[in-house]
């Protein structure tokens, strides 16, 4: 494997869950596949997906030089990011805790060689 250039958007507000549903979808593709695949996908986290992959495509063609129309997804996962705690208020003065789950999403492409 040659170089390859590595896009994260991190901290997005996704449970890792739903998330990992688009990821999985794309791995391993060509970039111009991808792209059209989250063009068209009906989740909402599609959009962010998107932009991480354009930014990958971004930094291999400006910071490696790499040609952009051999380029694939050689990496791309979905980590847990922080979560935050809310509460929220039951029966009988109980209060239970709701857990609102981020994500970092990370995309490496490269060129298959």
């Amino acid at each position: 494997m040659g170089s390859e250039a590595i896009a994260q958007a991190r901290y997005v507000q996704v449970s890792p869950t739903k998330a990992r549903l688009v990821v999985d979808q794309i791995r391993g593709l060509g970039v111009d596949k991808a792209l059209e695949l989250l063009a068209f996908s009906k989740k909402r986290v599609a959009r962010t997906v998107k932009t991480t992959l354009g930014s990958a495509i971004a930094n291999a063609e400006s910071n490696l030089g790499m040609d952009v129309d051999t380029l694939y997804i050689l990496r791309a996962f979905v980590d847990e990011g922080a979560k935050m705690k809310r509460f929220r208020p039951r029966a009988r003065g109980r209060a239970c805790r709701i857990l609102k789950r981020t994500s970092h999403i990370t995309i490496a492409v490269g060129s298959k060689e």
